[in-house]
């Protein structure tokens, strides 16, 4: 299969693909066309120095760049950053898939080597191991005690909710969708990727640049499985539940009871889990 043989989508030209393939039912073989998820990388850079790339779906880029340095620990709040802007090269024409950080102290080293860290970013990236936790909490408080309460009711709906907006996946079946919602299951926004940390820290970018964060009062809701790093992200942008349609890993829990975060999993039907801190899901 040629380069040739795909074309940018009429539904969604930055985010679908068009392909031929071969379908076979049973011994029957034809030709059709299918929808395919973009995935290209994201380079981003502070200074001009190259930080990160990150294999994403396009689109929301200055989110997902803002909220992957705050979740990455690069920033703390949106005022460091001056500015998110397309790097430029030589000729000083704007470079496809490269994003430009300014911060407001900008630093004369490679970002990356500045900060003390390499990256390496793609659909499954993450941590590894219980030290993390106990890292984590001694740079990220655990959230407070509060009185928020959600009845299991709300947080069935919520599942209907996001599959009715997840316009892309409906065309292509191949996207993570991360959804913020109020206390009182009312969709406020939905980001989806290739990658379902990407998902999330672009809900976090948004709130970030539109002087909505923290997220102190809402439900996160993730399309596949809870692993540690998403439960990290809710932590930083202080979300107090977090509800998947699949499975939490065990360090998702762990770290979910650790820091106050009430955890759902196999959210499916009018059924679910209640991993962590029960006492938020009650029927008024």
């Amino acid at each position: 299969m040629a380069l040739s043989d795909f074309w940018r989508s009429s539904l969604d030209p930055e985010r679908i693909m068009r392909v031929t393939v071969t379908r076979w039912q049973a011994d029957t073989a034809q030709q059709r066309e299918e929808q395919l998820t973009v995935e290209e990388p994201l380079e981003i850079r502070i200074a001009n120095c190259p930080l990160v790339v990150i294999m994403r779906t396009p689109g929301h880029d200055t989110e997902l760049a803002l909220g992957f340095l705050l979740t990455e620990g690069i920033i703390q709040r949106a005022s460091e950053v001056v500015r998110i802007e397309p790097a430029l090269d030589g000729d000083g024409l704007p470079l496809a898939n490269v994003v430009n950080v300014v911060l407001q102290q900008q630093r004369e080293r490679p970002a990356a080597a500045a900060f003390g860290r390499n990256f390496t970013v793609s659909a499954s990236c993450g941590l590894c191991g219980r030290n993390n936790i106990a890292d984590l909490m001694l740079s990220v408080p655990p959230l407070a005690p509060d009185y928020i309460r959600v009845k299991p009711s709300t947080i069935y709906r919520l599942v209907a909710h996001l599959q009715a907006a997840q316009t892309v996946f409906s065309h292509t079946g191949g996207l993570h969708a991360a959804a913020l919602f109020t206390i009182h299951g009312e969709l406020l926004l939905l980001r989806e990727d290739v990658g379902r940390h990407n998902a999330v820290d672009k809900l976090i970018g948004h709130g970030l640049l539109h002087n909505a964060y923290p997220y102190d009062e809402h439900i996160l809701l993730v399309s596949g499985r809870t692993s540690f790093e998403i439960i990290q992200k809710a932590l930083l942008a202080r979300i107090p539940c977090v509800a998947a349609i699949s499975a939490p890993s065990s360090l998702a829990v762990e770290l979910a009871q650790e820091c106050g975060i009430t955890l759902v999993g196999f959210l499916r039907g009018h059924a679910m889990n209640v991993y962590t801190h029960a006492t938020r899901v009650e029927e008024s």
